[in-house]
């Protein structure tokens, strides 16, 4: 109890001073997480919104497999793009693996099925509202998709905040095509792992803290961001 209560102190102390190894860790997690979640929101917004608002066919199809990409295994992305990474790989020659880029594409094909999912619920529900004053108007489909896009602008950010959720603590694919190399590649899951491993706990700790205190922060501003659209469809 004595060595689990120190570890406890001495990784609020990391906390409180800013530890230079800490800090570079949650930094490049955020750094890859972030990229992840923006390339998500470029494919997974627009494909979810016009998912939500086109009928064609084959689009069963997708939604199924964007359904199942929500609960795709981790390691599984990791491998299979470690594969394409890899010197023999088909993308070998562009020198992709074990670097921070492999690390942003493995996480954004895990967080993109989540976003555009999600995505697309938000606007099908709008597409049944406002279906009848669309019609009225004529406008295109992919017209309608932009509009509806906008009016969801209170209920999207959600889908992204679920998919930041899943990045951040991820540790499977991007242990797989990052290498968890010190000083570039290492986040903090992997580097919990690592420590964890090698009984430093106060450093794992310290990072185990701030995951927990990150997830907290997202279901605060997802919670946050449902009583501020519920307000303005009031």
């Amino acid at each position: 109890m004595t060595e689990i209560a120190e570890a406890f102190r001495t990784a609020w102390r990391m906390i409180a001073s800013g530890d230079a190894a800490l800090l570079e860790i949650v930094a490049l997690s955020l750094r890859v997480t972030g990229a992840a979640v923006l390339l998500a929101a470029l494919v997974g917004l627009p494909l979810g919104a016009l998912l939500g608002v086109a009928r064609f066919p084959g689009r069963r199809v997708i939604a199924t497999i964007l359904n199942t990409g929500m609960a795709l295994p981790p390691v599984v992305v990791g491998l299979a793009l470690y594969l394409v990474f890899s010197r023999s790989g088909p993308l070998g020659a562009h020198g992709l693996l074990f670097t921070p880029s492999a690390m942003v594409i493995a996480q954004a094909l895990l967080v993109t099925p989540i976003v555009a999912s999600l995505s697309r619920q938000a606007i099908e529900d709008l597409a049944r509202e406002y279906d009848e004053q669309l019609r009225a108007f004529g406008a295109s489909r992919l017209r309608v998709a932009a509009t509806l896009l906008v009016e969801a602008r209170y209920s999207l950010p959600t889908a992204l905040l679920a998919g930041f959720g899943r990045a951040i603590a991820e540790v499977g694919a991007v242990m797989i095509v990052g290498g968890n190399i010190a000083h570039l590649t290492r986040t903090m899951t992997t580097a919990i792992v690592l420590h964890a491993n090698r009984g430093d706990t106060a450093l794992a700790l310290a990072l185990g803290m701030i995951l927990v205190a990150l997830a907290a922060l997202v279901n605060a501003a997802t919670e946050g961001l449902r009583v501020v659209a519920r307000r303005a469809g009031a």
